[in-house]
């Protein structure tokens, strides 16, 4: 059974391995945001599988830096099970989700995509391996 809960500093090991699922990861923030704020929310299936970080960038934006589920964990639905609880859990708190995908990066894309997010802007040289699109999904109530 899963369950949804906010990050805690014993979390930290178990993150890490998730974390080096994504190309670009930042090690400092999640460390951080194990000790709030920013909110950090963990999936957890008996351990952590999966985490979303989220930053409030502006007034009504929601910026997500970090999405990952472990590789292991990957095509199982839970990153589309977060990602549905991360939107209802936001709508209301804020008008819009963000995050940045490589360009490269078809298959994060396309979960993306399916997830209802479009993309705001082309962003050249953004990662540190190429280009990144910025995306958005607006919340509603």
């Amino acid at each position: 059974m899963t369950e949804i809960r906010e990050g805690r500093p014993d979390d930290l090991p178990r993150l890490r391995a998730i974390q080096s699922a994504l190309a670009e990861p930042w090690p400092e923030l999640l460390a951080t945001a194990t000790e709030g704020p920013p909110p950090l929310y963990v999936l957890v299936d008996g351990q952590p599988v999966g985490y979303a970080l989220v930053v409030g960038e502006q007034e009504a934006v929601a910026y997500v830096p970090e999405f990952a589920v472990h590789p292991d964990q990957q095509g199982q639905g839970y990153g589309s099970q977060l990602m549905a609880w991360l939107c209802e859990r936001l709508t209301g708190e804020y008008d819009e989700i963000r995050l940045t995908v490589q360009e490269s990066d078809e298959r994060a894309q396309e979960f993306y995509r399916a997830h209802e997010f479009e993309q705001l802007e082309r962003l050249a040289d953004h990662f540190e391996s190429g280009d990144g699109l910025l995306l958005a999904r607006p919340l509603s109530d």
